[in-house]
């Protein structure tokens, strides 16, 4: 078994329980022509957040790194009325596409897209505060800087959601001189270490390759 037979298998469930309107197959579709890489959450894994996000009640919803806001549409879409979601992005063609995608999905007055670094811009939420999950999929180096802000950000019962940490299984290999495998490592042993949060770690395989990711609870 391999890759022909995830993607295969994903086709299969897909095809039965995850539906993708017009606006999120014309997201990936935009992303792609504009040159976006591919990195988007597969629709299995979309849906996953959506439901993540109905399952918690979540009203507020802060998302790191947008790409071209295939995830977003997804989790915004299981926000309440009233709910807001704010999600960061540091480049600036990816916020753009992202944004005219959010708009055709009708969410633009759902949807806050802030532009420019994570680390810069996370101080600015304080006010926001708290929200009911985080989903942090950028910059893996970084994870332990927006680990230190979602903590900030959170209250008890959010929800903490880490992607792509499995890296092709390179996450095990202490000595890795990948600074994004160190970037996941050290965010995961942060979050083991933390007395505020339980979480656990779900490796994947699928459309997109073998991957994984962390969901951690704040406790207290």
């Amino acid at each position: 078994m391999g890759q022909q037979t995830w993607t295969a298998v994903d086709d299969y469930f897909d095809g039965l329980l995850v539906e993708e309107d017009e606006a999120l197959l014309a997201a990936n579709a935009d992303a792609a022509s504009a040159g976006l890489p591919a990195h988007q959450v597969a629709p299995n894994q979309g849906k996953l957040l959506h439901l993540l996000a109905r399952i918690r009640g979540a009203r507020t919803v802060l998302e790191i790194g947008t790409l071209g806001g295939y995830s977003t549409i997804w989790l915004a879409r299981a926000l309440p009325p009233g709910g807001r979601l704010v999600t960061l992005e540091a480049d600036p063609r990816c916020a753009d596409v992202a944004a005219a995608n959010i708009a055709r999905a009708g969410l633009a007055d759902v949807v806050d897209i802030r532009r420019g670094r994570a680390v810069d811009l996370l101080p600015e939420l304080t006010g926001l505060a708290p929200f009911d999950l985080v989903f942090i999929d950028a910059d893996k180096p970084s994870n332990p800087d927006y680990l230190k802000w979602a903590l900030e950000l959170t209250r008890p019962g959010s929800v903490i959601i880490g992607d792509n940490v499995v890296r092709d299984g390179a996450v095990v290999d202490p000595d890795s001189t990948d600074p994004r495998v160190q970037g996941v490592r050290r965010f995961t042993e942060l979050i083991a270490e933390h007395p505020r949060l339980t979480a656990t770690a779900l490796q994947t395989v699928g459309g997109k390759g073998y991957d994984g990711l962390v969901m951690a609870l704040v406790t207290d």
